[in-house]
């Protein structure tokens, strides 16, 4: 095995994938006033999710920095491995122009930098495939072909309890959540080309599950046979259920697979989340 595969925290990965010996996640940074917390490191999941809902907090966030990705890429460079490495879109967090810059610095190697243009699950679909790729075999340039190619099959629905988050974040304006949070309407955004546009509106919990799977089946033409489907949650792990209930009982994919939403996703989102995403 000479390919390592790096990816930064916005990629939400399920713990299988993040547990493969030739992957390593390369951490963002949450901040609670003047406190900072390395992603999976300082803080997990449950600890952040806690904190968020026991406080009312809304944290920032930090980007991956130039001298993590630097000192990742030299340590395996070093020894002969080629590097590739994933990130969230470059249009939401500047993690991806560190690890450009990184990459520019280093004497000696093979490194890529992908920008999946996308974030959170549909990061963690780029993830998903490499790591498929590296188990069956396939060389670093068929690695990244295959990256590319899986583009137009990735897409990520979420949808979160609150608008609040978004809201502090600056990913949606400030009348459009003060109306939704009124009206108790719950909007289903969706991703594109590292934008966050919001699909439609969703009148009653109940319906979010039915409404998600609807629209993933007609962005896939109904055609998911082929695909990988990723189910996720912050908090709500019983939210969830419902969503996972109605995949497995209308979407036949080749593989379901389900993670948490990470500390610095959840920062922008809120800790109350459901999300679905599939790609080849």
């Amino acid at each position: 095995m000479n390919i390592q595969l790096l990816c930064d925290s916005l990629c939400d990965i399920p713990d299988e994938i993040a547990a493969k010996p030739y992957l390593e996640v390369i951490p963002l940074t949450v901040i609670f006033d003047s406190e900072e917390f390395k992603e999976g490191v300082d803080i997990s999941k449950e600890e952040f999710y806690k904190r968020v809902k026991s406080t009312g907090e809304i944290p920032k966030t930090s980007q991956a920095t130039y001298i993590e990705f630097k000192e990742a890429f030299d340590r395996y460079t070093s020894k002969g491995k080629k590097v590739i490495c994933i990130t969230g879109s470059s249009k939401s967090s500047g993690t991806y122009q560190s690890a450009t810059l990184a990459r520019e610095d280093c004497e000696s190697g093979e490194i890529s930098v992908f920008d999946t243009l996308t974030l959170s699950l549909g990061s963690g679909q780029y993830v998903i495939k490499a790591c498929e790729l590296i188990d069956e075999g396939k060389n670093y340039e068929e690695v990244l072909e295959e990256l590319d190619n899986i583009r137009e099959s990735v897409h990520l629905l979420f949808v979160p309890s609150t608008l609040t988050y978004l809201k502090k974040s600056g990913r949606v304006p400030s009348a459009t959540a003060t109306i939704g949070n009124l009206l108790h309407v719950q909007p289903l955004f969706y991703v594109e080309n590292g934008d966050i546009k919001m699909l439609e509106k969703i009148r009653g919990a109940k319906k979010v599950p039915h409404t998600m799977v609807d629209v993933l089946i007609n962005m896939n033409d109904g055609k998911l046979e082929d695909k990988i489907v990723t189910i996720g949650c912050g908090a709500n792990y019983d939210e969830m259920k419902g969503l996972e209930e109605e995949v497995r009982k209308r979407i036949k994919a080749r593989k379901v697979m389900f993670t948490r939403g990470g500390v610095c996703i959840c920062s922008h989102t809120g800790p109350d989340i459901i999300a679905l995403s599939s790609s080849l």
